[in-house]
């Protein structure tokens, strides 16, 4: 079978080369939300919510990349501790509207702070002039891929 491009060892796919830049982003973001008590899911549903309050679970899981059966876990993790409320019932449908609370913001503005530090980390690796085409290429092959 010919690759699709040349490459000498599976090292060389762009494939691989995506899967490390995102196992090491991951493994940054892991140790980083972890000194501050969160997870990436929780993380990622902290910011959503920050951007659109009152979003569903379904909504939730679409926009971090997780099950809604797992975004059922992050949501219960975020109000146990306080950092999201949902109303018990709602008067129409069956979505719960998540919110940030106090808590909630002030966690999530100490690790966003953490986060943004680690891309910017990510992006001084490369020339300035290149993210707009960088961001551009990975969009094209989301989008090659139905995502």
């Amino acid at each position: 079978m010919t690759p699709p491009h040349p490459a000498h060892d599976v090292t060389e796919h762009v494939g691989y080369r995506l899967k490390r830049a995102a196992a090491a982003l991951r493994g940054a973001m892991d140790k980083a939300l972890r000194e501050r008590g969160l997870t990436v899911p929780q993380y990622a549903c902290l910011e959503l919510l920050d951007q659109r309050p009152g979003l569903s679970n379904a909504e939730l899981a679409r926009g971090t990349f997780v099950t809604r059966q797992s975004m059922n876990v992050v949501l219960r993790g975020l109000q146990d501790a306080d950092l999201i409320s949902r109303p018990a019932t709602t008067d129409h449908g069956r979505a719960l509207p998540a919110h940030l609370t106090e808590a909630g913001r002030e966690r999530l503005d100490a690790a966003r702070s953490a986060v943004y530090a680690i891309e910017r980390t990510m992006v001084e690796a490369f020339p300035q002039r290149r993210l707009a085409a960088l961001l551009a290429d990975l969009d094209r092959m989301a989008k090659a891929l139905g995502g």
